[in-house]
């Protein structure tokens, strides 16, 4: 493997093919410069990968490279520590003697060393303890995990500092199941292995794969989002404090374990995507990346650049040779050797800037996205990340968590984009949260709902299917796909609360069971549960993602074991024994989850291009739209049901109801009759060709289908 620092490209860089991003989206014609300039930067790392590397395929393979490789006759050990002066491997094989086992260094800053067999068998033997130690130029000794060490461990009652191991079991794990294809549409699962139990402790990968991949499957998700699972010391990070890259979460099992996960997971059909954490390291030196050859620039920028001061964390220098090998290569890591299908980017808005998103609003100004606050180094080693892992495995799914609205983020890396396939749709929790704090039912404003739920990024078409010359024709589809969702991991933390708990929180430990009188706080609290969470489903984006608990509304928050509450892992759990009790009503909020998955699982609207909302009537606090082949139709009115009430539709012909809020399997009050038969009559209504008259409860939707 050549390790020559890039050099520039031969033959300069051509520009971006972008003039059919500036045709889809004028406004980004005075940024053409900057586009082109990343591009190019893009391009130039890309063409020196081929060259002087090999190819992308071996580039992102340095984990076979660095770390320990083992082979028939040897353990060979390599690390790039170019700061240190001496470097020895020392661990329980070598009875940790500094002197026994020394390293020599090229003149890359790479360290190296063989450990031929002894009577046939590895010098290190499986499962036990090691250690890079190194010397400083002032002659200080240092000791530090292997940066691409496989499995990292900690015993709390001796040191809360986690130790390295060599993980080469005799018996490697067999992957029984392909992955799946890549999904139409996307419904998500965000899942937490560690607190999927009841039982206030840590799950493990066992655990959940027995235990909750059956729920998920049932419950029609085909894709789950793994939260935490690369090493993290301090559990109660939530996984934002990664040490060990290329290590899955000890606490949880062994590799193998989380190996068979996503092997079930893949015989289930079901996608699976890694939350991936290269927005920020753990300044831990003792067990993570920080000062790894006693510099402070090692895999960061040095100085105030290389620390994020809200998280109180390292910042990667993504404009250097080996920390784009280190990064892209553990992407590379967690697909090819435990098969995950893609990956959710953590933090993406901290990359974009070098003000990190903090103390600064996005106003809509293209300005604040292409100006001397872009961090153009952490975008292009996104666009590489995206493009080369598209490349080389053409399933794989990358979705972005930015708050900013950056343009182009979402669009292919060949057209001049960043190259993820999703963002999350971070303003719609947002929006929930602030009505449900601060507005009274009565106050809700339709327009602004309908208005942050399709605030993405459009281009406009022309739907065939309208009457030639008719006035509305001009329809809409995402320039950008968005994962909607009503309320994130975050709203369940200790300090805030979920929808659920925002709507009943003063009556769920008393009044949801259905021995119980149903007071018009659970009434209202089921209802709006429903309502939210649909609206959201059907309009927010092009996939929709619900955090684990969340489907039947969780009744605790989420709080990790920690000093302020006495190391407790009471909150630090998912009580899904209370949807096996039927006696309770959280039921009725899980069966309304998975009716929507089975709608989406039938029409498949999520991946439609056809979106059009129709009605926002304040007074009546009615929203209809349509998506996809589906006309949603929904009453937010706190006690006004409508009669005969008229909605402009596209389709001409007979309607059904496909799904209705308010069925007693809802925990709804069977108001609809769901066999009378509702016809479309000709004429122009709410800028549509069509209308139908449909009853309407109060705090009720409606999903009706056309033939």
């Amino acid at each position: 493997m050549s390790l020559n620092p890039l050099k520039a490209a031969a033959q300069p860089a051509q520009p971006a093919p972008i003039d059919a991003l500036i045709a889809l989206d004028p406004y980004l014609q005075p940024f053409r410069g900057a586009i082109e300039y990343r591009y190019n930067k893009y391009r130039e790392w890309l063409d020196n990968i081929n060259k002087h590397e090999g190819g992308i395929d071996k580039f992102t393979r340095a984990y076979e490279y660095f770390g320990f490789t083992v082979t028939k006759d040897a353990i060979v050990y390599r690390e790039w520590a170019p700061g240190a002066t001496e470097a020895s491997l020392i661990g329980e094989f070598n009875d940790w003697n500094r002197t026994s086992h020394q390293l020599k260094k090229n003149q890359y800053g790479v360290w190296e060393t063989t450990l031929p067999n002894k009577n046939g068998q590895p010098v290190i033997p499986h499962n036990t303890k090691v250690k890079i130690s190194m010397l400083k130029p002032n002659g200080e000794r240092i000791e530090r995990i292997p940066a691409y060490i496989m499995r990292a461990t900690q015993e709390l009652d001796k040191s809360p500092v986690y130790d390295g191991v060599f993980w080469n079991p005799p018996k490697k794990y067999t992957f029984k199941n392909k992955p799946p294809a890549r999904p139409n549409t996307l419904r998500i699962y965000e899942s937490h292995v560690g607190i999927s139990s009841p039982d206030p402790k840590v799950a493990t990968y066992k655990e959940f794969t027995q235990n909750t991949l059956p729920r998920i499957a049932k419950q029609g998700y085909n894709v789950i989002q793994l939260m935490a699972i690369m090493e993290h010391p301090y559990y109660a990070s939530f996984g934002y404090q990664v040490t060990n890259f290329f290590a899955p979460s000890s606490r949880c099992g062994n590799p193998e374990d989380l190996m068979e996960l996503i092997d079930t997971a893949h015989g289930m059909g079901i996608t699976v995507l890694l939350d991936v954490v290269h927005s920020h390291a753990s300044k831990n030196t003792l067990d993570g990346l920080n000062e790894f050859d006693g510099t402070d620039h090692c895999y960061f920028h040095e100085g105030g650049r290389g620390r994020h001061d809200l998280w109180d964390s390292r910042l990667f220098n993504y404009g250097h040779h080996e920390v784009l090998r280190f990064l892209l290569s553990n992407l590379r890591y967690w697909i090819v050797e435990y098969g995950f299908d893609g990956f959710r980017f953590d933090g993406v808005t901290s990359m974009l800037y070098t003000h990190h998103g903090m103390g600064t609003g996005f106003g809509g100004s293209y300005s604040d996205y292409f100006g001397g606050d872009v961090d153009n180094e952490a975008i292009v080693y996104m666009m590489l990340a995206n493009d080369i892992m598209h490349s080389l495995h053409p399933h794989v799914l990358t979705i972005a968590e930015d708050v900013s609205g950056m343009p182009t983020l979402c669009r292919p890396v060949a057209e001049g984009g960043i190259g993820f396939d999703y963002r999350l749709a971070m303003a719609i929790p947002d929006m929930w949260i602030k009505l449900l704090k601060e507005k009274r039912d009565e106050e809700w404003d339709m327009g602004n709902i309908t208005h942050t739920l399709t605030n993405r990024r459009w281009k406009v078409r022309i739907d065939a299917r309208h009457t030639a010359g008719f006035r509305n024709a001009r329809l809409t589809t995402s320039q950008e796909p968005a994962i909607a969702y009503a309320e994130s991991h975050d709203q369940a933390l200790v300090g805030d609360k979920t929808i659920a708990f925002w709507l009943m929180d003063k009556e769920m430990y008393t009044n949801m069971s259905d021995l119980t009188e149903l007071t018009p706080v659970i009434d209202r609290g089921l209802s709006l549960h429903k309502l939210i969470r649909l609206i959201t489903f059907g309009l927010g984006g092009e996939g929709w993602l619900n955090f684990m608990g969340n489907e039947f509304g969780h009744p605790e928050w989420l709080d990790f074991p920690r000093a302020g509450n006495n190391s407790s892992f009471h909150y630090a759990r998912r009580q899904y024994n209370l949807i096996d009790d039927h006696l309770l009503r959280y039921k009725y909020l899980n069966n309304f989850d998975r009716a929507m998955n089975q709608l989406d699982n039938k029409f498949e609207f999520l991946a439609s291009t056809h979106q059009y909302v129709s009605l926002k009537h304040e007074g009546d606090k009615v929203v209809a739209f349509e998506r996809g082949e589906l006309l949603f139709i929904f009453n937010f009115h706190p006690n006004q049901s409508f009669a005969d009430y008229r909605i402009g539709t596209l389709w001409a012909g007979k309607y059904k109801v496909e799904l209705n809020s308010d069925r007693k399997e809802f925990g709804g009050h069977d108001r609809i009759d769901e066999k009378v038969d509702i016809f479309s009559s000709p004429g122009e209504w709410n800028g549509r060709p069509n209308y139908i008259q449909v009853y309407i409860p109060n705090r009720t939707a409606i999903v009706l289908s056309h033939a």
